[in-house]
């Protein structure tokens, strides 16, 4: 079977150790030589950039084999799942680039799994205990003592038999009795004593309503839907390493269809907590907006901060497939969008802390066209006029009165070119009674306009520029990290997550900008010159363009010291 094109030891050179695997299966023809992967989220909130990486993962092997990715929600929690979260994943997966070939829930397999079930007590590898969930965790003890062997351990068969029935049929409150396996009360893994089958939750299912009031367990449900959809290779994270065992006893106890599960190292980023609980708080608490803040790591987050999914895709390939946990630098992600968007993303000015600067030998009410370049990553992008005046806005930090050595910016004295039009020297300034300066006034030289085909001098600064005459204004909001330490997860004694919330993650300014963009459309990406990366934002009105940055052009962070 012809796998890619790549020479033998150019390929084997670059495979990571879940394509090793894959490899080998194929040349060995396991499974027929198929690949069949799935991403199974369970629809309990919004996916983050975590979740990104494995859906890259995922639907990336079946795409570079020819196999298939199936998309499945693990739906056995009825208390915490909603459709509002089953449409946001589906947007979120689609959104990265990929589809899946077909879409499952475990409620699918409600049925299924409870005949499973039914099988095992058959075979007395399985019995209804009545034990408090405080008294089944004390009889797990610790990996290193024997466990304790529930009371209801050898109940007859007939008789975990009728109460499961009864169990199916309401008969029961919650919390009254589970379904536990009967495996190995000694085993140092405590994922092998007796594990929990089934609980009760009289709790009405997004899918299958009323229909079912006791519900499987996560590892009883996940290995047979991955059995019963013929999985291949069920990719993981690496804190399912220790559920492989069960994963593994199970399919073999049932006679079933056998994947085999991978583990892999689970994204974690700095400055960012990845943990739904706390991604929860975090809405729940108003820290944020919602689950779709900018400043949140949730795909639906950094969508609306103006993230394009190449360049997810793209860091996502650039960390690799690690069998160790580590946490990967913010940095990293924020180059892999600035790599991209410095392609892509049309070229704007705008002025976020405007001053007026007049030109006083400019004629008075005269205006000029200049020509400006879209992109000059992409010849396709064209070009673009805006309109010089006499009296122009710039940045306030553009100019300094008292400059220190190799301040290449406006100055008293000093010359520095407007990009796209001429160079202009500051003559003087005006202050406000507090000292705030007003006004700069400037001269210019007609003889040195952008383009112009004349001989050119050069200046050692350029700064930007919006026409006084032709502009219009925009909210702009200024987002930063959400979290001030590099590892948020791990805090002081006596602090949590919450004590590290950057108190500046997010500024908003009115800004002048350019009045006409190529494109109003939400989501739509600029390069605001000399000043980073911003995309529109949804709250966006015919009235009024807000804009969100995503990133700035180059990394200036810098740890704030509480």
């Amino acid at each position: 079977m012809s796998i890619n094109n790549s020479s033998p030891a150019e390929e084997k050179k670059s495979l990571n150790f879940i394509e090793e695997i894959i490899e080998n299966d194929i040349i060995n023809n396991k499974n027929d030589g198929r690949v069949h992967t799935r991403f199974p989220p369970e629809p309990n909130g919004y996916l983050h950039i975590g979740h990104a990486k494995s859906i890259c993962l995922n639907f990336g092997l079946a795409q570079k084999y020819n196999g298939k990715c199936n998309l499945r929600f693990d739906d056995t929690n009825p208390t915490k799942e909603e459709v509002e979260y089953v449409d946001s994943i589906k947007e979120d997966v689609q959104w990265l680039g990929f589809q899946w070939d077909d879409e499952f829930y475990a409620s699918d397999y409600f049925q299924q799994l409870y005949d499973w079930a039914i099988q095992l007590i058959n075979r007395n590898l399985a019995y209804i205990d009545e034990q408090t969930q405080e008294d089944i965790s004390k009889g797990r003890t610790a990996p290193n003592k024997p466990g304790i062997e529930s009371p209801y351990r050898n109940r007859p068969m007939e008789e975990s038999l009728k109460l499961f029935q009864e169990m199916k049929e309401g008969k029961h409150p919650d919390g009254s009795m589970v379904l536990r396996a009967k495996i190995d009360m000694n085993s140092p893994n405590m994922h092998m004593r007796d594990p929990i089958l089934y609980r009760i939750l009289h709790a009405e299912h997004h899918r299958t309503g009323n229909e079912w009031c006791i519900y499987p367990m996560y590892d009883f449900a996940h290995g047979q839907s991955d059995s019963i959809e013929g999985i291949t290779h069920s990719i993981c994270t690496l804190e399912f390493e220790v559920h492989r065992p069960l994963y593994d006893w199970l399919c073999k106890t049932l006679e079933i269809h056998h994947p085999q599960q991978i583990e892999f190292a689970r994204l974690n980023l700095s400055y960012t907590v990845m943990s739904k609980r706390k991604l929860l708080q975090l809405v729940q608490e108003n820290h944020v907006w919602g689950w779709d803040d900018p400043r949140m790591p949730t795909i639906s987050g950094i969508r609306r901060r103006g993230y394009s999914p190449e360049s997810i895709r793209v860091f996502a390939d650039t960390i690799g497939v690690a069998k160790r946990d580590n946490i990967i630098d913010l940095s990293l992600l924020e180059h892999c969008v600035r790599e991209d968007l410095n392609k892509k993303a049309l070229r704007t000015m705008a002025i976020l802390d405007p001053v007026k600067l007049i030109i006083n030998n400019y004629p008075e009410g005269e205006t000029e066209e200049l020509e400006a370049v879209n992109n000059p990553e992409d010849e396709n992008a064209g070009k673009r006029k805006i309109k010089f005046s006499k009296e122009i806005w710039i940045e306030r930090d553009d100019f300094m009165e008292n400059p220190p050595k190799k301040y290449f910016r406006l100055s008293p004295g000093n010359e520095v070119r407007l990009k796209y039009a001429y160079i202009i020297k500051c003559e003087s300034v005006v202050k406000d009674k507090n000292g705030n300066i007003t006004e700069i006034h400037c001269t210019y030289d007609p003889d040195t306009k952008s383009g112009s085909g004349t001989q050119q001098r050069r200046v050692k600064g350029t700064i930007h520029w919006v026409s006084a005459e032709d502009y219009r204004k925009a909210e702009v909001r200024l987002f930063d990290r959400l979290f001030t330490e590099y590892d948020p997860d791990n805090a002081e004694e006596g602090k949590t997550f919450l004590d590290y919330i950057n108190p500046d993650s997010l500024k908003t300014v009115e800004a002048i900008i350019e009045p006409k963009l190529i494109s109003e459309e939400v989501m739509q990406s600029y390069q605001f010159e000399r000043l980073g990366y911003f995309s529109i934002d949804k709250d966006s009105t015919d009235e009024k363009l807000v804009f969100n940055r995503t990133v700035s052009l180059r990394d200036s962070w810098k740890r704030i010291n509480k």
